[in-house]
């Protein structure tokens, strides 16, 4: 069976080939002695097979040999060829022998004549539109560079524009004496900081979707990081071919950064250690389903996530909803935070 991707990557490079038509253009002389080559094989080829054909064929090999010079090495040598090969048929296979002419003679260098210019106005036409492909091609590429080099620039500058605002907050809270107000600076800070990394994370001019395992990998080992709590341990598992659309990158990442966040502040309160494993499956409906477990404190006594004033838990649910999802707490050897989303948000999965 044939790999898809082989047979592609084949194609792709026998189209760059074509392009590339005619050769030896910088080098006449090469050209004119391989077009000579040609006509003499052809030649040669005739008078073996004249024994074996019937009266009528005195094209046979020379028709060839134009297609192949012309297409090799333009239309230029492809009519000297044509020209040489019509006087060596004439002059060998076309009776009477010599230059003779007659009316079937006339009849047959006529038709030779039609059938050559055909051939070289096709092959020219062809090269001619191999060329503006091949330029237009060239174009192309030209601007998807721009537009990455444009697209990585603001990137970059969105993603330092947020760090700056995020350490503008923090240089506010120094000004302040009410412990609420500076956590709340402190948390502002902290969520700006954090969608300016998820924004470098998901650089990519092309939009691609986003492979889940990795990306949240990436994205709560960096949480855990920023944390200065080496004494918690973080584990992801999952399936790798799960891929997350564009648009629903940074509000799953900012809910489950949200959700390990709140497992080092009060799961691991305390100096308490411990773990926190995150799970990614797909549900039975096809949407993805993030689970985040730690084995720390657990739930307050009498827990509702209803009545609750903790900023954090009511970010992460607004945006679950907002994607049509759902966010959820629920106590079970420690505390666990369950993330699910709708199919949409999945992209196709790989083969």
């Amino acid at each position: 069976m044939i790999d898809p991707v082989t047979s592609a990557a084949s194609r792709r490079k026998t189209a760059r080939w074509i392009e590339q038509l005619p050769v030896a253009r910088d080098r006449p002389v090469a050209g004119s002695i391989t077009m000579l080559a040609i006509v003499v094989v052809a030649w040669l080829l005739r008078s073996a097979a004249d024994p074996l054909l019937p009266p009528g064929f005195p094209y046979v090999t020379f028709f060839p040999a134009v297609i192949i010079t012309s297409f090799l090495f333009g239309v230029r040598l492809g009519s000297v060829s044509a020209l040489l090969c019509g006087l060596l048929a004439w002059y060998s296979f076309i009776p009477p022998d010599g230059f003779g002419l007659t009316r079937g003679t006339g009849f047959a260098l006529a038709f030779y004549l039609f059938v050559v210019v055909t051939d070289l106005a096709l092959v020219h036409w062809m090269q001619r539109a191999n060329s503006q492909l091949a330029a237009e091609r060239e174009v192309n590429r030209s601007l998807a560079d721009t537009r990455e080099l444009l697209f990585r620039e603001l990137q970059h500058r969105v993603s330092n524009n947020l760090q700056v605002a995020a350490g503008l907050l923090t240089m506010q809270k120094r000004q302040l004496t009410d412990t609420g107000e500076r956590t709340a600076l402190d948390e502002a800070a902290g969520r700006l900081a954090l969608i300016g990394r998820i924004s470098r994370q998901l650089y990519d001019p092309s939009g691609a979707s986003q492979p889940l395992v990795p990306f949240l990998t990436e994205l709560c080992l960096s949480v855990v990081e920023a944390s200065g709590r080496h004494d918690v341990t973080l584990n992801v598992t999952g399936d790798d071919r799960l891929r997350l659309m564009p648009d629903a990158a940074i509000p799953t990442a900012l809910i489950v950064a949200e959700a390990v966040a709140n497992a080092l502040e009060h799961g691991f309160a305390d100096g308490k250690s411990g773990r926190i494993v995150i799970g990614i499956t797909q549900a039975a409906d096809g949407g993805p389903r993030v689970t985040i477990h730690d084995n720390g404190h657990g739930l307050p006594a009498h827990f509702d996530a209803e009545t609750s004033t903790s900023l954090g838990l009511r970010i992460a649910t607004t945006l679950a909803r907002g994607q049509g999802g759902r966010f959820w707490l629920e106590a079970r050897d420690g505390a666990s935070a369950t993330l699910t989303l709708p199919p949409n948000t999945l992209a196709a999965m790989p083969l």
